[in-house]
């Protein structure tokens, strides 16, 4: 999977929802957002990769009502309503909050095309088992559609979903904590997770070292005794 420079969802495809309702994507993503694709009728990775994006976004502590949404795509149209609404079932029912702000969605085959185009995306049809062979990915979307990151949709962790999103949100969501963690942090594309870079942590405290230094010398400067006239 090669992630073309500058990848960008296009917005003006339509997409129809679980109870038909048409609607284009620049209606639909409205905050940073983490789509993936899935085969609805799919027994093996599909539902264990939505099962494990939903987990990580539930473990990331980011509020699902306005901090993010999670976007699922079908890869085979000949799925139906009742295919999409079983998988959300199967892998959502009992998390309120996140089944709210998730949307499954269907697409003709020129529009899963196109998507999978603009993304990157590849995947194959095996017609011998009826089934989409195709990666496990989760895309972070920043709110204008542009790919931020890519994370491994299998062993997906909280915080590296966490971390992502914050990224995405481009200093709208997350914390300052968040943000520091981020300067410490190196993304490593290849295996879609997030790494302590060593020397950037270095970095940044020795420059909160210098800092500090400089401001208690300034301090002192100023409140040091001074000479009776």
């Amino acid at each position: 999977m090669s992630l073309p420079a500058g990848a960008t969802v296009p917005f003006d495809v339509t997409v129809a929802d679980g109870e038909g309702r048409h609607r284009n994507l620049r209606e639909l993503i409205t905050r940073p957002a983490v789509l993936v694709f899935a085969d609805y009728t799919c027994t093996t990775l599909c539902g264990p990769v939505v099962a494990f994006v939903s987990a990580a976004l539930e473990r990331s502590k980011l509020a699902a009502k306005d901090q993010f949404q999670l976007i699922v795509v079908g890869l085979d149209p000949r799925d139906t309503a009742a295919d999409a609404l079983h998988m959300r079932r199967a892998n959502l029912e009992g998390n309120i909050a996140l089944d709210r702000i998730t949307s499954f969605v269907s697409v003709d085959e020129t529009t899963v095309h196109r998507l999978t185009e603009a993304l990157g995306y590849r995947y194959l049809y095996d017609e011998d088992h009826d089934q989409f062979v195709h990666p496990g990915a989760a895309y972070v979307l920043r709110a204008d559609g542009r790919v931020s990151r890519v994370l491994s949709g299998v062993g997906i962790s909280g915080d590296d979903i966490r971390l992502a999103l914050v990224e995405a949100g481009e200093g709208r969501i997350g914390t300052l904590g968040d943000e520091v963690r981020l300067l410490c942090s190196g993304f490593d594309p290849a295996h879609g997770t997030y790494n302590l870079v060593i020397s950037r942590v270095l970095a940044i405290t020795a420059l909160a070292t210098v800092l500090a230094l400089g401001g208690g010398i300034a301090l002192l400067m100023l409140t040091g005794p001074r000479r009776a006239a």
